[in-house]
């Protein structure tokens, strides 16, 4: 089982544009909650969810495709549900957008459930620096694809995270598959 796989042209530039453009007129809201607690050290970022804003409910459609397949052709997880909401994250320069390292799984309702991650790069790659998304499977750290509009596709216990953006704005989109616990 690989570590991670790229999709590429999972959304095309124009829908890139959309999503960004539909997330920043809904008002982004600080996703610095961790656990409860507002930790800007862990991460520093907006977001926002998609299912709040109608005109995106396009995505769950070309998410669910593009999962199966990779599902099919890599992973093949039990998968059952996408029990939570896409996601919209807006990771800025002027505040040091970052998340440090994590896993997407692990307690609590949805976390427990999760089975494989995606995240669509939305930004052009020249539009910022730093904020590169680097996934630990082993003691190796590997990065993910900076081109626009790819799918980056993992287990959700992974280890990963985004790095500081340095400077301009890095956007991607985010969704999580459910399916039993491991064992």
């Amino acid at each position: 089982m690989p570590a991670h796989i790229s999709l590429p042209d999972a959304l095309s530039a124009d829908e890139c544009d959309a999503l960004i453009g539909l997330a920043t007129a809904h008002h982004l809201k600080d996703a610095g909650l961790v656990r409860g607690t507002t930790a800007h050290d862990i991460r520093r970022a907006e977001i926002a969810w998609l299912d709040d804003i109608p005109q995106a409910s396009w995505v769950m459609d070309r998410m669910i495709t593009l999962v199966a397949r990779a599902n099919r052709d890599s992973f093949n997880f039990d998968l059952t549900d996408f029990g939570e909401s896409p996601q919209v994250a807006r990771y800025g320069a002027e505040r040091q957008g970052h998340f440090d390292w994590h896993s997407d799984i692990g307690a609590g309702n949805w976390a427990a459930k999760r089975k494989l991650t995606i995240v669509v790069q939305l930004s052009d790659p020249n539009d910022y620096q730093g904020g590169t998304l680097e996934l630990r499977p082993d003691s190796n750290v590997t990065q993910a694809t900076r081109a626009r509009g790819t799918a980056t596709v993992f287990p959700s216990f992974v280890l990963h995270r985004v790095t500081p953006v340095t400077a301009g704005t890095r956007w991607s989109l985010t969704l999580w598959s459910h399916g039993p616990a491991f064992r």
